[in-house]
């Protein structure tokens, strides 16, 4: 029986997914044999929204994420990315997934690496181009409780595939 899976996940994505939950899930058995508190108390969930509308324009994207608190410096997880545009005749589709890790070396402060994989479909009206679109964001940010500000600048950068028309980025990044 042959697995099937979509076009859009690479080879190396998918060993980089596996590899990452099993590092994420030894960690959290190994914790849970030693202290007897549960994985999943110390996973924590968030994500963002995005909505924009204008002239002809549209924008929607939705980014779940969910991190596992290692102790209380570092956090890792995974997200998941799906963003759609449309201004005029062309509309624009990405989806993907990212990994992220998180570290507190003091309460308010926050550095964040961030590892995002696209695929990206681009429809003119009169041709469509499909690619993919690595980014490799790091960041700093202030963090007060479960919400933290900042910026985070893509290392990765392309001026002709990356989706913003900069590599810093502003982010708040809000987990419950």
């Amino acid at each position: 029986m042959k697995l099937v899976t979509p076009k859009f996940i690479s080879k190396s994505a998918k060993w980089l997914l596996f590899l990452f939950f099993f590092g994420i899930c030894s960690v959290g058995m190994a914790q849970y044999g030693n202290n007897n508190s549960s994985f999943w108390s110390d996973v924590r969930y968030g994500g963002g929204l995005g909505l924009s509308f204008g002239n002809d324009a549209f924008l929607i994207s939705v980014t779940p994420q969910a991190v596992y608190q290692i102790n209380d410096f570092l956090a890792a997880g995974v997200g998941l990315n799906y963003t759609y545009s449309k201004v005029g005749d062309t509309s624009f589709n990405a989806v993907g997934g990212s990994l992220i890790a998180l570290a507190n070396p003091i309460a308010a402060l926050q550095l964040s690496a961030e590892f995002e994989e696209l695929y990206v479909n681009q429809d003119f009206g009169f041709f469509s181009e499909d690619y993919w679109v690595p980014a490799l964001y790091l960041g700093i940010g202030y963090a007060a409780g479960p919400v933290t500000f900042g910026i985070r600048y893509d290392v990765l950068y392309d001026d002709f595939k990356s989706l913003y028309s900069t590599p810093w980025l502003p982010f708040v990044r809000v987990y419950f």
